[in-house]
Order: C-alpha cells, then sequence, then structure tokens
C-alpha cells in the first residue's frame, strides 16, 4: 500500500556537527533546543539531519561502523556536568577548535574520549533500570560494543586485520574477548545509552513544538562496521570475507571515472530467503529514532552498481538487479506509519522510477539542477508535481550562492532570464530560488541552512570523492537571525506553507 503524502510545508536541513556549541562539534546541548524554537519561529515543520552513526577515517556519516548506533560525539557536555559526571574545568582544560566555524575531528578524536571516559568512571548507570531496559530493548547493542571494544583493542585496525579466531567470531574467541575488554564493552554501551538518552529528550521536545525529524540514512553500511562482522552472510564476500565486489556509480558528467565507495554489496538472494529481516530490523529501529527516513541512494535497491573490488575507479562496474518491490513491502511493514523519502538522483533509471511511483515515496528535486539541459529538465520547478521533495542543494552541492558565483555568464542569463530579471545579483537569484521552492507545487521544500544564511562555497558540507576537508562547516552562535526567521516564515505563510 502506497504511503500518505506529505502535507503542503517546509524544513530545514541542518547537520547537529554544525550547531553552535563550545565543544567544537555540535551537540544534543542547548543550542540544539535553540534551534529547534527558531525551526518553529520560521514557520518550519521539518528538522532534516544527516546519519548520526559514529564516523570512522574522512568523517563521513555515510560511512559508519554501525547502522544502529549513535556517535559519541553529539552527546552533550553540559547535561554530563549537570548529572555531575564530570566538572566544567575538567572540560575546558581540553582545547576543542582551532578554526572558528569548522569541525577539527582530529582533535575531538584525541580529547572527547577522555572526557567521555572520565564520565563513564564516575556514573553509576548499570545500576539504573532505565540502563538494564535499554540493553534488553537494543539487541544490536552486545555486538557493538565487543566490536568498538576489540577496534580499541587493536589499535583502530578494521576488523578485516584483526587475528583470525576474533575476525571470524569463533565461539572461543568472543568469550575470551568479552571477558578480558569487559571494561571497555561497558564504556562503549554507556556512551549509546547517552546518545539515546538525549537524542530522544531532544526529538520529543521537536514534536512538542511542531516539528518533525528526518533522519538521512545510507543505503549502504560499511565495510568495517559491526554488522557486517556479526552478519557476514548477509552481504557478497568471500570465505575469507573479503568483498569482490562493492558499491559505487558510473562515470556521468560530474565524476568522468565514477565513484567508487567500497562498501560491500548485500547479498539479496540470502536476504530474501529470511524475509529480509536484517532489513526489517534496520527500519523498525529507524522509524523509532525519526519520523521521516530519507533513504539515501534509493536508486541501489532496484539497481545497483557493483565494482571490482580491485579496480581503482568505478569505470569497469556493472548493474545488477535489485530486490525492487520485495524489499519495499517489508520496509513498509516495519516502519509502520512512518514516511520514506527516496532519494533517486544521479543516473535516469525507468526501473527505479516505476518502483518510486508504485511506493508512493515522494522523489526528490534538487534547483541546483534545474539550469542544465533543455526546457524539459524535471527539475525546473514547472514539471514538479506534489508528490515531491525539493532542494535548493543537498550536502553533496555547493551552496546555493557558491553555485551561482561559479556559472559562466551565460549560464547566468538563463537563470536571470528564468526569473524575469535580466539584472538579478547572486544574492537576489538565490532569494528567487527559495520563492520558486516555496510557491511551487510540491508539498514539501527543504533548503540547505548555509542556503538561509547566503554563506559561499566556504560553508558546502561536501565534495563527493575527496578527502580532509569535508563535514566540517559550523554555523556561529547568532548567526541565524529573526530577520532570517521572519523571511523564513512570510514565505511559509504567502506560499501556504505554515
Amino acid at each position: 500500500m502506497a504511503q500518505k503524502e506529505f502535507k503542503r510545508s517546509a524544513g530545514i536541513l541542518m547537520p547537529i556537527s554544525s550547531l553552535p556549541s563550545p565543544y567544537g562539534i555540535g551537540t544534543f546541548g542547548s543550542k540544539a533546543y535553540e534551534f529547534v524554537d527558531h525551526l518553529e519561529a520560521s514557520g518550519q515543520k521539518f528538522w532534516q539531519v544527516l546519519p548520526l552513526g559514529p564516523t570512522s577515517f574522512g568523517d563521513s556519516p555515510y560511512q559508519s561502523f554501525s547502522a544502529f548506533a549513535g556517535n559519541p560525539y553529539f552527546i552533550d557536555f553540559d547535561f554530563l556536568i549537570e548529572e555531575g559526571l564530570i566538572t566544567r574545568d575538567f572540560v575546558e582544560d581540553f582545547k576543542w577548535s582551532l578554526e572558528d566555524g569548522y569541525v577539527d575531528y582530529g582533535l575531538l578524536f584525541e580529547n572527547r574520549y577522555q572526557v567521555l571516559r572520565e564520565a563513564f568512571a564516575n556514573s553509576d548507570h548499570a545500576k539504573s533500570e532505565e540502563y538494564k531496559t535499554f540493553v534488553k530493548e537494543n539487541d544490536w547493542l552486545e555486538d557493538y560494543a565487543l566490536y568498538r571494544a576489540c577496534k580499541t583493542h587493536f589499535e583502530h585496525l578494521s576488523w578485516e586485520e584483526w587475528p583470525k579466531d576474533i575476525k571470524f567470531r569463533k565461539k572461543e574467541a568472543l568469550a575470551k574477548y568479552k571477558k578480558k575488554l569487559k571494561k571497555d564493552i561497558d564504556f562503549y554501551k554507556f556512551l549509546q545509552f547517552k546518545f539515546f538518552e538525549q537524542w530522544f529528550a531532544l526529538k520529543e521536545y521537536a514534536n512538542e513544538k511542531g516539528i518533525e525529524i528526518i533522519g538521512d540514512i545510507p543505503v549502504y553500511v560499511a565495510m568495517d562496521s559491526a554488522e557486517v562482522w556479526k552478519s557476514p552472510k548477509q552481504f557478497k564476500l568471500n570465505k575469507d570475507l573479503v568483498a569482490e565486489v562493492v558499491s559505487g556509480v558510473p562515470p556521468d558528467i560530474f565524476s568522468e571515472f565514477g565513484q567508487k565507495w567500497g562498501n560491500p554489496l548485500y547479498d539479496w538472494a540470502k536476504m530474501e530467503k529470511d524475509g529480509f529481516k536484517w532489513w526489517k530490523n534496520r527500519m523498525n529501529f529507524m522509524a523509532k529514532m525519526y519520523d521521516v527516513i530519507r533513504i539515501d541512494h534509493f536508486l541501489g535497491l532496484v539497481k545497483y552498481y557493483a565494482i571490482p573490488a580491485e579496480d581503482g575507479n568505478a569505470v569497469n562496474g556493472k548493474y545488477l538487479k535489485g530486490p525492487g518491490m520485495k524489499l519495499i513491502k517489508a520496509i513498509n511493514e516495519a516502519v509502520g506509519d512512518k514516511k520514506i523519502i527516496a532519494e533517486d538522483l544521479g543516473v535516469e533509471m525507468p526501473e527505479a522510477k516505476k518502483v518510486i511511483a508504485k511506493s508512493g515515496y515522494p522523489s526528490m528535486k534538487v534547483l541546483e539542477f534545474a539550469f542544465d539541459g533543455d526546457r524539459k529538465n524535471p527539475h525546473l520547478p514547472y514539471n514538479f508535481n506534489e508528490n515531491m521533495v525539493v532542494y535548493g542543494g543537498t550536502h553533496d552541492n555547493d551552496t546555493l550562492v557558491g553555485y551561482f558565483n561559479d556559472l559562466q555568464w551565460w549560464q547566468l542569463d538563463y537563470v536571470r532570464e528564468y526569473m524575469g530579471d535580466s539584472h538579478m545579483s547572486v544574492e537576489q537569484i538565490v532569494d528567487n530560488i527559495f520563492r520558486e521552492a516555496y510557491k511551487s507545487v510540491a508539498n514539501l521544500v527543504v533548503f540547505q541552512m548555509q542556503d538561509v544564511l547566503k554563506i559561499d562555497s566556504k560553508g558546502r558540507m561536501n565534495v563527493p570523492s575527496t578527502l580532509g576537508t569535508n563535514w566540517r562547516w559550523r554555523m556561529k552562535d547568532g548567526e541565524f537571525t529573526p530577520e532570517h526567521m521572519r523571511y523564513l516564515r512570510y514565505m511559509s505563510d504567502i506560499y501556504g506553507r505554515l
């Protein structure tokens, strides 16, 4: 059965990591609650966040150590101080950032876990009924905590490089390391308890204010993750637990050699035999975490790109058929009345269009893509339909100001002609991009916070296929002003999105 469509509304894409805080990265603390208040004042109904999982090398939220666990970086220190688990003086002894307005992940890795271990040492959480219930209700937790404790023990190596007995999860090895690493296992359980305690309190506050949370989830999981280590038979791995084909996308106009992501591919035939139990568990959990679930690279569920693992790029990959509607039915059973957004950007795929239409999931359109090609461009507002989610740009795109600043004069002339004013500045074009989206027939409109603030390319979150400078932008305290809020509320009001 197709899901119900969104009501006419608007939202903001703002990663937790980008919120202001004195501790080097955004958290679930007071500034997150303040942001919810600002969304309410702005007439927004949705807050979209990037994936909340613990990140690894490269800092991408789309390559996480777990499909279930939360990122300890988002645990707020002020709440831990209020609980008496740490002191403010202890926290302030550490340096948290080197550059205002950007996350320094190296500093976080060095310092944050020291503070969290101090909080753990001072906690008697294990005695609380809430903690016991949390452990009992989250069956993924034991394996995740053991996986993280082993990673720490083996100096952060991927599980693929661990000694064979624990790599292959031999019964004796599991018992040995559970005993040997008990304290660290308890530490990683404690972090998840605190993460979800703070997250669900924030989500409840947002919901009370009429704000729904859109959670973004990667379609694939990282090779170095608790799930692949625990359940290797769910993935296309050989007898040595090595992936011979991996995920990515083919070459296109944006990337000459395509993108090789490197995630292991699902063994869809085996998953189908048990009724997609792994996916049901995942989506049921996501339905508890979020009000709406956006599945990144949804196309991969219909037809997926398999790249030889030994290749250095994605040129020699090939498309294979995914589970399509069989999986969609399982997902719908798992999420109940929660809504799904299908991220269907990229390669034109007629098969995916049919599946999305049958599912009732809204597809996505991006206004940064609207002014290439001809008048039939599906991202132009006059080609929209109601069951769509329209973005100015996504986390993988430049900011609107950055994007339009980089266009050639003749491209900008077309944009200005479309907008009806041949003398518009780039800032005026951005204003009109908001107007075009808000007045369109699309039910839901979402803009990045950077675009509300009209920040140039310095605010870009991610340049695909690059490492080192991504996922770092942060909003400064007070940058989201009452003027911004009044403008968004006015747009929501005049175009029927309140």
